[in-house]
């Protein structure tokens, strides 16, 4: 079972701007690669602390974001993992192996050498709802996953019979409860998977947070009024509480941008975001039509960096950076609709300039809102 509560989809009828997601036309994503690197987590922040990624392709993390890291937010201790990948050798961390640790669960760290390595996923990691409630996946800097332009890389869904029911409740529990940290997903690829999105990772229900993690030329559906998400797409956090994103970068430089219909790099519906020094570049939504779509439109094409939809939710951004993201309809950096007109943003020491396209920004340039949405914006450049 897909996703029982279809009220998620689309949760009130309103207009072309203020309906459950805006959007216009599209191209296509690049392919480069990038490497990852370092050594494993601990406890402690993300950034200081935390491994530098080593190998190809922008750093993780905005080098100017100075927050501090919520303690919910900081990454998972690892010192004693569950499970390790691989046996020192780069030949030991295959595909089968990444696979069947995450269906395993628990904690879980790679031993593939000194160096970095790109590890090709030949099917889908599927989280097991059954195997936590804590799921930790640490590439200690050194591991980049590959969807080889193919397949979705992650998926979690706590609705998901063949992921198993552990709960009567599946829309609202608290786990699993998934930490990706010191990793880096590239060329995984939803489009014609399913109708939701999320090319690198699928969350619905239980908790997600990501620390220190990178997301480069990811996609999903080119097209459609609601599907989004390359880098990440996500539903029914625990009891509406936030998503977690520290130190992590999106895109990050030309050649490396994720796109999909609607939200280049994060894409959600109903579901609150915490973005703390992170870096969202060059992603694109390149749908065409908005939602719902255009006569003649197949829809899409809304936020470039961020895409939230939903009735109360909160956009906390906090010494983030969004910049040269692009899209064909709205929100060039941040499209965010409350249907219910309950929602809010709030904008910390954090710089969105320079977004390419779109139109409807009532308050400010690059964000498309409904005008009554409070947006609190402090120590922050939006130009």
């Amino acid at each position: 079972m897909r996703r029982p509560l279809e009220l998620i989809l689309c949760l009130s009828t309103v207009t072309v701007l203020g309906a459950c997601a805006d959007d216009p036309s599209g191209g296509e994503g690049t392919t480069d690669t990038g490497g990852a690197g370092a050594t494993s987590g601990g406890a402690g922040g993300a950034g200081a602390g935390s491994p530098a990624h080593e190998g190809g392709g922008p750093a993780a993390g905005n080098p100017d974001g100075s927050c501090d890291v919520p303690a919910e937010a900081r990454a998972a201790d690892t010192s004693s993992p569950t499970t390790v990948i691989g046996d020192g050798t780069p030949e030991s961390c295959t595909s089968e192996a990444v696979v069947g640790a995450v269906a395993a669960g628990g904690i879980i760290t790679f031993d593939c050498g000194p160096d970095p390595i790109t590890i090709t996923l030949e099917e889908t990691a599927k989280i097991f709802n059954d195997t936590g409630p804590e799921i930790v996946i640490d590439g200690g800097g050194l591991v980049t996953l590959s969807g080889g332009g193919q397949r979705r890389i992650l998926y979690m869904n706590t609705c998901d019979e063949a992921q198993v029911w552990t709960t009567p409740n599946c829309d609202n529990q608290d786990h699993p409860r998934l930490t990706i940290q010191n990793l880096t997903f590239i060329e995984g690829d939803s489009t014609d998977d399913d109708d939701e999105g999320g090319g690198a990772i699928f969350a619905q229900g239980g908790r997600l947070k990501v620390v220190n993690s990178r997301f480069f030329n990811n996609a999903c559906d080119a097209t459609g009024p609601d599907v989004g998400g390359a880098g990440i797409r996500a539903f029914m956090q625990y009891n509406g509480l936030p998503l977690h994103v520290v130190n992590s970068t999106f895109g990050g430089a030309e050649g490396y941008g994720n796109a999909c219909a609607n939200g280049g790099g994060i894409s959600s519906i109903g579901v609150s975001w915490t973005v703390v020094n992170s870096l969202f570049s060059h992603n694109r939504a390149i749908g065409n039509g908005g939602n719902p779509a255009q006569a003649g439109t197949p829809g899409g094409g809304s936020g470039g960096a961020i895409y939230n939809d939903g009735n109360t939710m909160t956009l906390t951004l906090c010494g983030t950076r969004i910049e040269g993201n692009e899209v064909n309809a709205h929100g060039s950096a941040i499209f965010f609709v409350t249907n219910d007109h309950t929602g809010n943003i709030v904008i910390d020491r954090s710089v969105i300039t320079g977004n390419l396209g779109g139109s409807w920004y009532p308050t400010y340039p690059q964000i498309s809102n409904h005008d009554d949405t409070p947006i609190a914006v402090t120590d922050s450049t939006i130009e």
